[in-house]
């Protein structure tokens, strides 16, 4: 068995992340208010709801948006951005003249390739890279193989993960395809392991490429892939500290 580690939730896709010391998941749903919402771009074509990640800004092409971080208020549906040179924004991603202030803010950011154009809302079924509504489960100890594969400090922030889970053996996760995982009362089936892009190559904190993961993976462990995929059965909340046993 294992222990809840980190929580974490990216309100808009690829622009920051939050973490967080409890969440109420629903079954069949995301977690509650990751992902809802994406920026589209010059080259992005006309969608309603949920896309494929290329129709949207995303850190694997533009990677200073790794050094985004995100608090989002709930009752408002409001959220500040942070960054190091940008400062804070705060803004409803809802709201056409506020989406109007937030592309202003964040072009400094985008350099010569894709430009911001808007902000769309996948709602409750987050804009997921998968094309079904899941959330992602990482383990801490398969994160320190690769730090220690790298021979230094890994910010555990590259991967984006939803749920981290201490307490297993490297890479365990792998074997729990078909399986469930069990967190207090909640049930998550374990589906698919995650492909890693070029997002995890930029470091969370300068937004700079700084290290090919994926090369890192490929060579040295044999896959490229970090994480699972998992889609929630049975609701319920969970907390730091709580136990996470697969079964």
């Amino acid at each position: 068995m294992g222990s809840v580690a980190a929580l974490w939730r990216h309100p808009i896709k690829s622009h920051g992340r939050e973490a967080l010391d409890r969440v109420t998941l629903i079954k069949g749903q995301t977690m509650p208010w990751d992902r809802r919402w994406a920026v589209t771009h010059d080259r992005s074509r006309d969608s309603d709801g949920w896309d494929v990640c290329r129709n949207f800004m995303i850190g694997a092409i533009t990677p200073a948006l790794a050094g985004l971080w995100a608090r989002l208020d709930t009752a408002t549906a409001t959220v500040t951005l942070s960054h190091v040179e940008l400062g804070d924004l705060t803004f409803r991603p809802d709201d056409s003249e506020d989406i109007a202030r937030f592309l202003e803010w964040v072009a400094p950011l985008t350099g010569d390739g894709p430009q911001p154009r808007g902000i769309v809302s996948a709602g409750d079924r987050g804009m997921t890279d998968s094309d079904f509504a899941s959330l992602s489960v990482m383990s801490t100890a398969s994160h320190d193989a690769v730090a220690n594969a790298v021979g230094g400090p890994l910010e555990q922030t590259r991967w984006r993960g939803n749920i981290w889970l201490d307490g297993f053996a490297a890479w365990d996760e792998f074997n729990w395809y078909g399986r469930g995982l069990r967190i207090g009362d909640v049930m998550l089936d374990i589906v698919d392991p995650i492909e890693r892009c070029a997002h995890t190559r930029a470091n969370p904190v300068t937004g700079q490429r700084d290290l090919d993961t994926v090369a890192v993976l490929r060579d040295r462990f044999g896959h490229t892939d970090f994480g699972v995929y998992a889609i929630v059965t049975q609701g319920g909340t969970i907390e730091l500290g709580d136990t996470a046993e697969v079964i």
